[in-house]
């Protein structure tokens, strides 16, 4: 399971069939140091399977995790976003979390 946070959604007008109807979104995979959550550089293409909305703190699986996903079972994905992420403690102490300002 990884943290990442909602970069934008991916626009994809030609696709397989089984990805029809699904929203596509980029995410950024997360690290957390010293009760800080930091950006990795390495980005993901997932389908939300929960309505996530860009700058939110999210929870991806991959690989059989994302096919075990609730109603994911004949979508052709690797990534899938499961949950959303309203708060977080480490070893006892609150992290925080911000969500990226939307650009509009």
């Amino acid at each position: 399971m990884l943290l990442a946070r909602v970069k934008g959604p991916v626009v994809a007008p030609a696709k397989v069939k089984e990805l029809t109807g699904q929203r596509l979104l980029l995410v950024e995979v997360l690290t957390s140091r010293s009760l800080q959550l930091r950006g990795t550089g390495r980005h993901l293409v997932c389908v939300d399977s929960v309505g996530a909305g860009t700058g939110q703190l999210v929870l991806a699986v991959q690989g059989s995790s994302a096919r075990l996903a609730s109603g994911m079972k004949d979508t052709l994905s690797d990534s899938v976003i499961v949950g959303i992420v309203d708060s977080m403690r480490a070893e006892g102490h609150p992290v925080a979390i911000e969500t990226e300002p939307v650009a509009g």
